[in-house]
C-alpha cells in the first residue's frame, strides 16, 4: 500500500519567474496542493489549514482521496508543518510522503532558513526523516546595495563631474552590475534643497546621466540603464544640517525588471 502523500508547491513556477529580481515570494501567487490522502476529513482539514495561512483565493486544490497508509497522527504533524513561516519560501515545494519530508526552495537569508528548519524540527517526532533543501538566494537589488554599501558617489561641487573617489565607487558598482546582466537598472540622481528646485532637478538628471556614461564605458549595456533626476524631492535626511545635506546628495541604483 502506498504511503499518504502531500505535495505543496509554495510558489508556482510561472509566478516565481515574475519575481526574479527578489528572493521574496510573489504575494498573490497560487499555492498548488496535490497528492493522495486517506479520507475526506483529512483532505478538508489540510485545505482549511492552507487557506488559513495563505488565504482562500490562493490555494489551488488538486488533492485526492485514496487507499493509502498513514503514520500515526499524520494529519496533526502535517498541519503543524503548514505555518506562516512557509510564506518566506519562494520557488519551492513541500513534499510529505508518509514520514518522509522534503522541503526545497529559496529564502532571502540564513536567518529565515534557520527559522524554517527549526519550525520543522519542532513540528515532528523523531520517526520523521527531513530533507531540508532550502537555499539562501541574494536578490539582484541586494547585489547593488552591497556594492554601494551606503557610500555617496561624489561629484565636484555644483557640477555633474565625478570626483576620483566617485569613480572608484562606480568601478565597484560596474562589477556588481556585470553580475546581474539582463536586468534593467535605474540610476536616480538626488540633491539637497540648496538653490532652486528647477536647478536641482537639472543637476540631478545630469549627474545620473554622468553615472550611466561611466558604467557604460565599463562594459554595461546602455539599454539596461535608465536614468532620472529627482532633485530635492526625496530627501533621506534633514536638510537643515550639513550632514543631512550631504546624505541627500546621492545616487540611487534601483532594479526595475
Amino acid at each position: 500500500m502506498k504511503a499518504s502523500l502531500l505535495v505543496l508547491f509554495l510558489v508556482a513556477t510561472d509566478a516565481a519567474a515574475q519575481s526574479a529580481q527578489s528572493a521574496q515570494p510573489v504575494p498573490d501567487a497560487p499555492i498548488v496542493v496535490s497528492g493522495t490522502v486517506a479520507d475526506e476529513a483529512t483532505r478538508a482539514a489540510l485545505l482549511e489549514r492552507l487557506r488559513s495561512v495563505y488565504g482562500p483565493a490562493r490555494v489551488v486544490d488538486q488533492l485526492s482521496v485514496g487507499t493509502v497508509a498513514t503514520p500515526a497522527n499524520w494529519n496533526d504533524y502535517v498541519g503543524r508543518l503548514i505555518n506562516p513561516n512557509l510564506k518566506l519560501v519562494s520557488r519551492g515545494q513541500l513534499k510529505v510522503e508518509g514520514n518522509q519530508v522534503s522541503l526545497r526552495g529559496d529564502v532571502a537569508n540564513e536567518e529565515q532558513r534557520a527559522k524554517i528548519a527549526g519550525d520543522i524540527a519542532a513540528s515532528l517526532n523523531p520517526t520523521y526523516v527531513v530533507n531540508n533543501g532550502l537555499r539562501v538566494t541574494v536578490s539582484q537589488q541586494a547585489v547593488l546595495d552591497a556594492a554601494l554599501a551606503n557610500r555617496i558617489i561624489e561629484f565636484e561641487s555644483g557640477k555633474a563631474t565625478l570626483t576620483e573617489a566617485g569613480m572608484k565607487v562606480l568601478d565597484e558598482m560596474s562589477a556588481a552590475m556585470q553580475k546581474i546582466r539582463g536586468v534593467k537598472v535605474e540610476v536616480i540622481g538626488h540633491t539637497d534643497n540648496a538653490g532652486s528646485r528647477a536647478g536641482n532637478l537639472s543637476l540631478s538628471q545630469a549627474r545620473a546621466e554622468a553615472v550611466k556614461s561611466y558604467v557604460v564605458a565599463k562594459g554595461i549595456a546602455a539599454e539596461s540603464v535608465a536614468v532620472s533626476g529627482e532633485g530635492p524631492d526625496r530627501p533621506v535626511a534633514d536638510n537643515r544640517t550639513a550632514e543631512g545635506k550631504a546624505r541627500n546628495r546621492r545616487i540611487e541604483f534601483k532594479v526595475i525588471q
